[in-house]
């Protein structure tokens, strides 16, 4: 897969969970036991799995964008997958500590966001760092007929002219 396609799914997956997480029937309330954030707008479980608020859905949204322009190569898709790579791990760990796990009461980090954010890390991160050698080229299995020119021995007959020897020397 090329990486401006992997910069399109990824922008188009953010963007759906982005909007998707705007939407409050998407929503389920956040358990008793989970951390408080300080930004509680639309603060609840998308699909009762991961821990969104209207912030983080906002984030979804940006860093979506950011890859559908990336696929158009408006911006560079290495670069976003370079970028997306680093930002989600450490993400991903700040989600694994208990005080920081909601980005300072900002966006809620912890549970399922965790392997989440380092599943889209680790996928980003083989795509941004990847060489050109191991991208995969689609091509006809038989050779091109050009590549496979023989060598043809020359026949007088085709050749330039009349090459016989003058009937004075026979």
């Amino acid at each position: 897969m090329r990486i401006a396609t992997f910069a399109l799914f990824l922008g188009l997956a953010y963007i759906s969970a982005g909007v998707l997480g705007l939407v409050p029937a998407a929503l389920y309330p956040a358990p008793a036991d989970a951390p408080p954030t300080r930004y509680n707008v639309l603060y609840g479980y998308l699909l009762g799995l991961f821990p969104v608020n209207a912030l983080h859905s906002i984030v979804h949204l940006a860093i979506g964008v950011w890859g559908v322009f990336a696929s158009r190569r408006v911006l560079n898709p290495k670069l976003f997958a370079r970028a997306l790579a680093i930002v989600y791990g450490v993400l991903a760990l700040l989600g694994l500590i208990p005080g920081v796990n909601t980005l300072f009461g900002l966006l809620p980090l912890h549970g399922h966001d965790v392997w989440l954010h380092a599943a889209t890390a680790l996928l980003a991160g083989y795509f941004g760092w990847r060489t050109e050698h191991e991208v995969e080229r689609r091509s006809n299995t038989s050779p091109d007929r050009r590549e496979r020119t023989v060598p043809v021995p020359h026949e007088r007959r085709f050749g330039h002219g009349d090459r016989r020897l003058p009937t004075s020397e026979v």
